[in-house]
């Protein structure tokens, strides 16, 4: 018998993914505005975008829109929230519940696009055993037990820096497979844990460079 082909579908650039947000944004600001149709061309318009971009990222998934009407703006957000796996609820560990934890808990943009903080964790004895609107703060000793049984697979790390390469292999120890690290040290996780740093004293420092380079 002869064997079928193989396809790959091809590497989709990370920027391209981060794009996909973007106009999950757009998108979902059109619906509020009663927009039900949107060509490439209005989409760039109005949000400053690059049309020619949309096209060729949209075209990485299929054809969505349609001749002489542009893209459906519900039926388009809809696939980009499929596609980003924003169409179910994603539970989340926070591990590290000082200031800039605190923060990331009570920022409802989270919760807008589907990721729900289940469980805090923290070594301060004042914080651990209690509740923070209704999410349960666990000892940091817990977080194996706890992410597995709570079938959490992402995380976002916020503790200093240095336990923050610790508590990741903890993190991948218990069965995370993407972290979210707001700490200042550059971690290293298996090929198959997806992470991502997020250090905003180097996106300050970008800022700064800026400013000073015009300045001179």
């Amino acid at each position: 018998m002869p064997r079928r082909p193989s396809y790959r579908l091809p590497k989709i650039p990370e920027m391209t993914i981060r794009r996909l947000s973007v106009y999950t944004r757009c998108l979902l600001q059109l619906e509020e505005d009663g927009v039900k149709t949107v060509s490439s061309q209005e989409l760039a318009d109005r949000f400053t975008l690059n049309s020619a971009q949309v096209r060729k990222d949209l075209a990485y998934f299929g054809e969505f829109g349609v001749r002489g009407i542009g893209y459906y703006v519900s039926g388009l957000k809809a696939e980009l929230q499929r596609i980003l796996g924003l169409d179910r609820e994603w539970a989340v560990a926070l591990v590290g519940f000082g200031n800039l934890g605190s923060a990331l808990f009570h920022y409802r943009g989270f919760g807008r696009q589907g990721f729900r903080i289940a469980a805090i964790f923290d070594d301060d004895p004042a914080k651990v055993g209690r509740e923070v609107d209704s999410t349960p703060v666990f000892p940091s000793r817990d977080l194996g037990r706890e992410v597995k049984a709570r079938g959490i697979q992402i995380a976002i790390v916020a503790v200093p820096a240095e336990a923050a390469q610790a508590v990741t292999d903890q993190l991948v120890a218990a069965g995370i497979r993407a972290v979210l690290n707001f700490a200042p040290a550059r971690l290293k996780t298996p090929k198959d844990v997806r992470l991502k740093n997020v250090d905003l004293s180097i996106e300050l420092e970008t800022l700064s460079f800026y400013l000073a380079k015009g300045a001179r």
